[in-house]
């Protein structure tokens, strides 16, 4: 069982990382739909260069040990914000375009599964910098 989610967990990784690194070149070149949705929603130019470079961050740190249960966060909130936009300011369909949403889901879907089959690496990480998540102090 253990080997069968190590290989959906790197599936999942590497699904992730190809969708939002794709989209990169969209969004760091200003192509004219990337700058008609981060307009619509009130966020270009400065939302648009910086969910790519969120998005960068996401991407390196889904390959990087111990810091890969991170990268799943980074891309589930860059995902959640981007699901949030289309459900309620630009619609599923963009231009013609459905596919920008279900890439969405996608990635959302994968950066989850990761951050459940990795979350042994946030226990460590949050237990070696003696961070408590209850705010109880012994």
């Amino acid at each position: 069982m253990k080997k069968f989610l190590t290989l959906l967990a790197w599936a999942a990784q590497i699904t992730a990382a190809i969708i939002l690194l794709q989209t990169l070149y969209f969004k760091f070149t200003a192509h004219p739909q990337s700058v008609y949705i981060f307009t619509k929603v009130g966020m270009e130019p400065w939302g648009r260069i910086g969910s790519g470079i969120v998005e960068l961050i996401a991407s390196v740190l889904l390959f990087v040990p111990g810091f890969r249960w991170l990268g799943a966060l980074m891309g589930m909130g860059t995902m959640a914000g981007a699901i949030l936009f289309h459900l309620t300011i630009l619609g599923i369909e963009v231009d013609g375009d459905s596919g920008l949403f279900a890439l969405a889901c996608v990635t959302f879907v994968c950066c989850a599964l990761v951050l459940v089959v990795r979350r042994q690496e946030a226990f460590e990480f949050l237990a070696k910098y003696n961070i408590r998540l209850s705010g109880k102090q012994p």
